[in-house]
């Protein structure tokens, strides 16, 4: 349940072509990421809301490692400290970050994907 007033907006995009991806490769992503953002066609990665919420939820997971939108760095850096302790948070702009991020410079794995 969404509070009132905030913006609502998907922001599943770069995860679900990360599981398509690793399912058709035979490749796992890495178990400790969690990423955000919404893909265009084109690959570039769109900011999304719920940036707070969003790396909390991280942390009780016991994720290490965050990918986020390029355009919410601003709102992550407005986080407490305490939030953002012991995280390593990566800022995309294209999806071939995301890429190289999940899965490693595996020269074999980039074969799997068409740029």
């Amino acid at each position: 349940m969404f509070p009132l007033g905030l913006p609502q907006r998907p922001s599943a995009g770069c995860t679900m072509i990360t599981s398509m991806l690793s399912l058709a490769m035979k490749k796992p992503v890495k178990k400790d990421l969690a990423m955000t953002g919404e893909v265009t066609f084109t690959g570039r990665i769109l900011p999304i809301g719920w940036v707070k919420e969003k790396t909390i939820a991280a942390r009780r997971s016991e994720i290490k490692t965050i990918i986020f939108p390029s355009a919410n760095r601003t709102d992550y850096d407005e986080l407490a400290s305490n939030v953002k302790e012991g995280l390593d948070v990566h800022f995309v702009d294209d999806y071939s970050q995301i890429f190289n991020l999940a899965f490693g410079e595996d020269e074999d794995a980039k074969k799997g994907l068409v740029y």
